[in-house]
Parts: structure tokens; sequence; C-alpha cells
């Protein structure tokens, strides 16, 4: 079974991912993982207000995701896979290839305007390293340029 793996946030270009990801695997029979990303924070607050902080963000992650979930089901009738992650982006998606070698594809959306993003920059620049295929969502696609794509 294929799987993709979706890097899921509020953003236009991972909901783009998530729709050709989504699509792409009803037509393949396949599935997806989508993996949410709450970044370290940078700075130290007291001890209960850090840990507020950070539970906030887990928790807003996983609402994302959730919710992102919640629409392929709907559509698909198959349960994507959600994954909460805290840590820099890069290290935490590879190492959730390393540790899913069912992984078929990493899906990425690219920004419609200005630079793709930095995981689009730094997974094209290493997709040779990468242990599955990366594609890449052009922001500026609709939702019938993505249907028809996937």
């Amino acid at each position: 079974m294929r799987v993709y793996l979706v890097i899921m946030d509020e953003t236009d270009e991972a909901r783009r991912a998530l729709r050709f990801a989504s699509r792409r695997a009803m037509k393949t029979g396949g599935t997806v993982h989508i993996l949410a990303l709450v970044p370290r924070e940078n700075f130290n607050a007291f001890g209960g207000v850090q840990a507020t902080i950070e539970q906030e963000a887990y928790d807003r992650a996983e609402m994302v995701a959730s919710s992102a979930a919640g629409s392929i089901f709907a559509e698909s009738g198959k349960m994507p896979v959600i994954a909460v992650r805290t840590g820099d982006a890069q290290g935490v998606i590879r190492d959730y290839l390393a540790d899913h070698a069912e992984v078929a594809a990493l899906v990425l959306g690219a920004a419609a305007d200005g630079g793709p993003g930095p995981l689009v920059n730094h997974f094209s620049a290493h997709a040779g390293h990468l242990p599955c295929p990366l594609f890449v969502v052009p922001g500026g696609l609709s939702d019938e340029d993505i249907d028809r794509l996937s």
C-alpha cells in the first residue's frame, strides 16, 4: 500500500499538499499520514508558563491535524494516521521517514508567492538523500488542477 506523508499546518500550501496526497491515495488504494510539527520554543519562561505555552502549541497542532484527517475520512472513508511531533521540522521529518519505511512519498506544498518555503527549499536540495520521492505541489494550482493531476 502506498503511504503519502503530508506535513500539516494552517497554511494554504499544506492544504493543497493534503488534497493532492488524499486524491493520490484514493486513486492508488493507498493511505495518508499527517505529520503536524510543534517547533521548540526559543525562550525559557517560568516552568509553569513554559509548559503551558508548549502544551497550547501541541494542542493547536493536534487540532489542525485532526481536522485535516476528518476531511479525508469524510471523502474517502479511510482515516489517515496522525502524528504530532515536537522539534526541528527538518529533523523531525527525517526521523519520521526513517521510522516509517512504508512511506512512499513526501508531499509538500510550495507557497504561491515568494519563495517556496523552508521545507520545500530544504528537502528539494536534499531530495537525492531521501528514502522516497518528494512531491512538491505548486501553490498556484486550483482545486480542479490538483484533482486533475492527482
